[in-house]
């Protein structure tokens, strides 16, 4: 078995010590033609026990270093490094976001020789000084163009930072453009530049490669792919997409359609990704839909058809999915579906490759040259039959646990539904109120009937204490003034308890304008009342409570006026209060009519002054009616800002 070309040129300069820059296509061996110098490179014991060094040389601490773009090619450069190294016992360790930090930091503690990571975990572990890199004899940049790309030049330059001063320095990629070439430059001293091709190798892309362009419309593309798929002599398959959206998309038409698929993109936890890729290995899957974050490096035996589902973003990109195929001398067909939207983008791809699909031809699923060129057998169609369907499928490959930062996936154990611990605080009690007010199980007991025919009535209880209300009181006064209706006199000594007055600057104002109205029992007549005895009757204690008034900073001043009711004379005349100055106030309401004839009937008793703007207007007719029929209601003035001193002759 000969070495592929970039071996053959590269081990002979790498092992001297020198700088190299190596260039070859994909599916050459490149991973060998910088692994195998660094192996050699590296102390361990073997080499202490056959005299090649002293025991002084050995060290837990790394001893070369491989930096890769994408956690794929990660593990399987290590998986390589270890294969190589077996016979020597080389540890490598593969360090790469997505997975737990403690088995690495505990692979870091008990030792390692060689590292191969991805830049950000790599500088997270330098930082919290769990990894040090000041052993490190060789560093590889491998796909050197996307590591020095402008997403990863910063960690890349914080990483050559933390290296020492004297070391050897080797890129490879399959495509190094000038810019990053003189770049990478500023890290390297004196380097060689290999450039490796077969003499018989000529183009952009291995030459055993069958390429393939078709126009083709969007929406036929899935059934397009599920006929491409058929195809005589077809092994394993991988379809790149642009998008994650539709890669997972794809993945799941293709498992309706019965292929047995997978997907591989950044949406999807690290298990879930390293589950896709092993099952693809092992043939359980025997379909991978991905991203580009599978285009670079991965190196899967047995890959003979690469459909590019969406047009790529450049040349490069197209290069490193199409190499997936044909690898180490093998065969294979590369299939590109262009959308009539990427026609513009497909011509620079096509002009900087130098290749013969300027112009694509347009295809759909039943178009016969589609069966023709990739040998379909004729008659089929989107749907794989039954009796090929002989995949595993994905559901047969284990999924690991990786410990994934933010918990994507917890272990089984984890998920297990747990009994419900007991509680250990007291619920809080609700109270049930109708109207404002507590209702009990006695309250509700007490039927109406038992009132009206003059039993006691029951307690009331306690009403809960409110915020916030308005008019909240007028309704439970209205209640309470039909029920002392109902009671005798004799037992009309028990009055209930006046609602507490919130929210009000002077209270005891308006406390002494009730206390001037004049309470008449309704069996005397009203004729035979004297003028004297109206003002010195005393106050009946029986009288219901008034509705509380709220947000009001300025009392009536006719209270007197609308509730005594005296003949008109002289003394009388001179006694009637002069209305205070109101300030401040939106709308005046209407004074009190003149005083009538204690004589005349109730039918010619003055009006009731109009309330204006007042939402409850209802509030204090019903209390009086009960006392009264003649006295006036009091006119509810809200809004007042300054409550007016009663007169001393109320």
């Amino acid at each position: 078995m000969s070495p592929f070309p970039i071996q053959e040129m590269t081990l002979p300069v790498a092992l001297s010590g020198t700088d190299v820059i190596g260039q070859a296509k994909t599916g050459t061996g490149k991973t060998l033609g910088f692994g195998l110098p660094l192996l050699e490179r590296v102390v361990v014991p073997a080499d202490v026990e056959a005299g090649r060094a002293t025991p002084e040389q050995l060290t837990d601490a790394p001893q070369a270093l491989i930096v890769v773009p994408t956690r794929e090619l990660c593990t399987q450069v290590t998986n390589d490094l270890l294969t190589a190294g077996k016979v020597r016992n080389v540890r490598v360790l593969a360090i790469y976001g997505g997975r737990a930090y403690e088995p690495q930091v505990e692979a870091l503690k008990k030792g390692v020789d060689v590292i191969v990571g991805t830049p950000g975990r790599l500088l997270d572990l330098a930082g919290q000084k769990k990894l040090d890199l000041s052993k490190v004899k060789a560093l590889v940049l491998d796909e050197a163009d996307e590591m020095l790309d402008l997403g990863f030049l910063p960690d890349v330059e914080k990483i050559i930072n933390l290296l020492p001063p004297k070391r050897q320095t080797m890129l490879f990629s399959a495509t190094m453009p000038g810019a990053v070439i003189g770049l990478a430059r500023r890290y390297m001293s004196q380097p060689t530049h290999i450039r490796a091709t077969s003499p018989d190798d000529e183009g952009a892309t291995v030459a055993n490669i069958t390429q393939h362009v078709f126009r083709a419309h969007s929406m036929d593309k899935p059934e397009m792919v599920s006929r491409i798929l058929q195809a005589e002599g077809r092994g394993l398959a991988m379809i790149f997409c642009r998008t994650k959206r539709t890669a997972a998309d794809i993945a799941e038409q293709l498992e309706r359609r019965g292929f047995a698929s997978g997907a591989v993109h950044g949406d999807l936890g690290q298990g879930a990704r390293e589950q896709a890729l092993r099952a693809f290995r092992n043939g359980k899957v025997d379909v991978l839909v991905c991203t580009d974050v599978a285009a670079r490096g991965i190196d899967v035996e047995g890959v003979t058809h690469v459909i590019n589902y969406q047009s790529p973003e450049d040349e490069k990109t197209f290069l490193h999915r199409v190499g997936r195929t044909g690898r180490a001398g093998a065969k294979g067909t590369a299939v590109t579906l262009v959308d009539w939207d990427d026609i513009p983008r497909w011509q620079l791809i096509n002009k900087a490759l130098e290749l013969d699909f300027h112009e694509p031809e347009e295809t759909y699923s039943t178009s016969p040259h589609l069966y023709e060129l990739l040998n379909i057998p004729a008659g089929t169609k989107g749907v794989l039959p039954r009796a090929e369907r002989t995949r595993a499928g994905l559901a047969a490959e284990e999924l690991e646990d990786l410990g994934e930062p933010g918990g994507r996936r917890k272990p089984a154990a984890a998920t297990a539904v747990t009994e419900r611990p007991a509680r250990t605080r007291t619920p809080r009690q609700r109270r049930r109120t109708r109207g404002g007010a507590e209702v009990t199980a006695d309250a509700t007991a007490a039927p109406a009937a038992e009132v009206a025919e003059g039993t006691e009535a029951p307690a009331e209880p306690k009403r809960p204490r409110r915020r916030r209300t308005r008019g909240a009181a007028a309704a439970t006064a209205v209640a309470e003034a039909a029920v002392v209706e109902a009671v005798p006199a004799a037992e009309a000594e028990e009055t209930p308890a006046k609602p507490r007055r919130r929210r009000t600057r002077s209270s005891s104002t308006a406390a002494v304008a009730e206390t001037a109205v004049v309470e008449v029992p309704t069996q005397a007549p009203v004729a035979e009342v004297p003028t004297q005895a109206v003002a010195e009757a005393p106050v009946v204690e029986d009288a219901p409570a008034k509705p509380a008034r709220r947000r009001t900073r300025k009392a009536a001043t006719t209270v007197a006026d609308a509730a005594v009711v005296e003949a008109p004379s002289a003394e009388a005349a001179e006694a009637e209060p002069k209305p205070a100055t109101r300030r401040r106030t939106r709308k005046t309401a209407a004074t009190a009519p003149e005083a009538a004839p204690v004589a005349e009937t109730p039918a010619e008793a003055p009006a009731k002054p109009v309330r204006r703007r007042t939402r409850k207007t209802a509030e204090a007719a019903p209390a009086e009616a009960v006392t009264t029929e003649e006295a006036p209601a009091k006119p509810v003035r809200r809004r007042t800002r300054k409550t007016a001193e009663p007169t001393p002759e109320a």
